[in-house]
């Protein structure tokens, strides 16, 4: 069973890429260890998620979908004081960019899945990855296990690890490094005839501060549903010794009057979620044989709903550098180099304004009001326009808040 590309894990970023390389011909299979559809957070698309979807020849599918358009975002106060909406359009042109939308996961990746089918890749579901295959130093392939307990073997001149927060190989090389300050917990449920805002503010996120740099998020769905969560840290959302997670949601909604006037319409589907540790990094985005894309190369706190963003560019950067490989007959690790650069350089710049946003003593409005030239900046990475310069923006930012180093990662591992 040898493949140009072995994509481990069928989400967003390896659905990308193995649309992008099967467009281009190769023999690709994806081996997901779920049956599709399923359940999955993270539903809100940022701007600059327009690009990869057009790539992927996805704009037409998203704009005939059902899915609950999206104009801007809005914050609001504990008190339920909520700022004007930070529409896109203001910045983007209005029938691309600055719409885009509301998502529900288990539809989203069902779609992106079909079109990497519909472009040639070849898909196995309820295939669990059991270990890694590596020979003459380097990645060869994967052993994986079927629904009825068969193993096989699977070769491929590359493997792409997509496996999402799991981080398959990140977690068994030692690879997987928590970000020093961002590690939050987050409980959330999703609640039906919630109060909506009306007209184009209809599809907007709102996010609602709670004390202690904690916040809500409140994201309209389709059908009248909208996905809604409180995320801070762990010892405050557990104070009193609460653990139970709709106990704690219940508590926090009392901190925010706009969530609670908003839900207050609505009733629960009675599953509360809760999930921790956030933010991790991989130590390296390649070794011979073997490509880190998506979640499994870093993934950030969810604060900017940068997530599917980052996930869909990383498996367009890596399809595209995938079949430049094979063209030229190169897939060594070095290789990957430039596709490392471009990610991390996204994600440092997008978890610089994740960790201003947490810093007690920051606010946008006083950056933008002592300095109004950062106002179009800050709207373009937290928009997801992540690669380019913004030392200006972050000298700025400086002079309220200190802002973290880039980390150290990235880098290709050129030799096992």
């Amino acid at each position: 069973m040898n493949y140009d590309a072995l994509i481990i894990g069928a989400g967003p970023a390896g659905s990308s890429a193995a649309a992008i390389l099967a467009e281009y011909g190769h023999k690709v299979l994806i081996l997901e260890r779920e049956k599709f559809p399923r359940y999955h957070i993270g539903e809100s698309l940022i701007p600059f998620t327009y690009g990869p979807l057009e790539r992927l020849g996805m704009i037409p599918k998203m704009k005939k979908s059902h899915f609950v358009k999206k104009y801007s975002v809005a914050f609001v106060q504990p008190s339920g004081k909520a700022s004007q909406p930070f529409y896109f359009f203001n910045r983007y042109d209005r029938e691309s960019v600055a719409q885009t939308w509301q998502v529900l996961r288990s539809e989203f990746d069902q779609m992106l899945l079909d079109n990497a089918r519909e472009k040639g890749a070849e898909v196995l579901e309820e295939m669990t990855v059991l270990e890694l295959i590596k020979e003459d130093g380097r990645v060869a392939g994967a052993r994986a296990r079927d629904k009825d307990g068969n193993v096989s073997e699977y070769r491929a001149k590359i493997t792409l690890d997509c496996t999402g927060k799991e981080a398959f190989t990140a977690t068994r090389n030692g690879w997987r490094m928590r970000d020093p300050y961002l590690n939050k917990v987050a409980v959330w449920t999703y609640y039906k005839g919630s109060t909506r805002e009306p007209g184009i503010d209809e599809g907007q996120t709102m996010v609602a501060y709670i004390p202690d740099k904690g916040w809500f998020w409140h994201i309209p769905q389709h059908d009248d549903m909208v996905s809604v969560g409180v995320v801070a840290e762990g010892k405050y959302l557990t104070r009193g010794g609460v653990k139970d997670p709709k106990e704690i949601f219940n508590r926090e909604v009392e901190e925010n009057q706009w969530i609670k006037d908003h839900l207050g319409t609505g009733v629960s589907n009675g599953e509360y979620r809760i999930t921790s540790e956030y933010s991790h990094h991989a130590r390296h985005c390649a070794c011979p044989g073997l490509l880190l894309v998506g979640d499994s190369f870093a993934f950030l706190d969810p604060v900017f709903s940068s997530g599917v963003m980052l996930a869909l560019k990383c498996g367009v950067l890596s399809g595209e550098a995938v079949h430049q490989g094979i063209l030229e007959d190169d897939l060594s690790p070095a290789r990957f180099t430039a596709y490392g650069e471009t990610i991390r350089q996204g994600v440092e710049n997008m978890r610089k304004l994740v960790y201003a946003f947490y810093n007690p003593d920051f606010s946008f409005r006083e950056v933008i009001k002592r300095f109004p030239d950062a106002g179009g900046a800050i709207t373009d990475c937290l928009s997801g326009d992540v690669n380019k310069d913004f030392s200006v923006l972050w000298s700025q930012i400086r002079e309220f808040v200190p802002l973290p180093d880039d980390l150290p990662y990235g880098e290709p591992l050129l030799a096992a």
